[in-house]
């Protein structure tokens, strides 16, 4: 995802110069291509990610398309005051990239462990909060952004699903995806954890079990209607992602249904829960520990399914 990401936005800043890319001291071997052909739209503001975002928001104001990068939770709670009162609030046009969503650092202990990032960005208003779960939902995603006005966040992963976009699909921010129908049970995910949840729709599939897999990209702005008529069908709903379940997609879920007077039958949320992880441990090994792996997500559903 962070190729893509970068590529896409090298692609974009040739294009259109009022696009610019602050970094926090990193991605040297990664950016040093943009960096070197782009250096009037490229600032390196060092290990100083407050000041990061205040720079970004000084050019967006002066009518730059600014994004921030940083790795984690550097980028977002870190700098979690200066995204709420200097970018969000003046509706600058500061696009706030996370590289290493949810477990994607997790050699790197809980202080690299980005897993309760949605829940807080959901919260600040005027904020557009974007989390892929390919690479061309990435591609797409950096696209809209650009194009959209007022200050984004964009959650990248270091896993991702591949390629799923189909022929001539139009990507729409907010718009969540339907990957796979079936009438048994409604699967929604965010962010790269995706490709998990497809190899767990296929094995589902071979058992007998149908599911609608819907990749919510996009948790603000959300258009629910697609979603609402997947839950009124199966009557069971699963939301997984890589993420504390409080505040994330599963509160989004809950609280869309609710309003909509759609209460699922059955709903479960799949994510990270028992407080801070203190594993250290590769992406694989963590999902595994908290049922985030492929065959844990198709357990849980058939146990659920079958059960209900």
């Amino acid at each position: 995802m962070r190729d893509r990401f970068v590529r896409t936005l090298h692609e974009c800043a040739k294009a259109d110069p009022r696009v610019i890319l602050v970094a926090g001291d990193l991605g040297f071997g990664v950016l040093t291509e943009y960096a070197k052909e782009m250096p009037a739209q490229y600032v390196n503001a060092g290990v100083a990610e407050q000041n990061m975002t205040c720079l970004a928001t000084g050019m967006a104001l002066e009518g730059r398309i600014a994004f921030t990068y940083s790795i984690a939770n550097f980028p977002t709670l870190r700098c979690l005051e200066q995204i709420r009162n200097d970018a969000a609030y003046h509706d600058a046009n500061v696009n706030v990239v996370s590289i290493g969503g949810g477990f994607s650092y997790g050699g790197l202990g809980m202080s690299h462990h980005a897993t309760e990032d949605l829940a807080i960005m959901r919260a600040i208003p005027q904020v557009t909060v974007v989390s892929p779960g390919c690479l061309w939902e990435t591609e797409e995603a950096t696209r809209a952004l650009i194009a959209a006005p007022g200050t984004g966040f964009l959650r990248l992963d270091k896993s991702n699903a591949g390629e799923t976009g189909r022929a001539n699909e139009r990507f729409e921010l907010g718009k969540p995806r339907l990957l796979r129908e079936g009438a048994d049970v409604t699967l929604l995910t965010t962010g790269g954890v995706l490709g998990e949840v497809l190899a767990a729709e296929a094995a589902l599939r071979e058992s007998g079990i149908a599911c609608d897999v819907f990749s919510c990209h996009t948790l603000k702005p959300f258009q629910p209607d697609e979603i609402v008529e997947s839950a009124r069908t199966t009557g069971r709903v699963v939301c997984i992602e890589e993420h504390v379940i409080s505040g994330g997609l599963a509160g989004l879920i809950a609280e869309t249904l609710l309003e909509a007077g759609v209460p699922p039958r059955w709903f479960k949320r799949i994510g990270i829960t028992g407080g801070f992880c203190a594993e250290v441990g590769s992406q694989s090994h963590l999902r595994r520990r908290y049922g985030l792996d492929a065959a844990s997500i198709e357990n849980a559903v058939r146990d659920g399914v079958e059960a209900r």
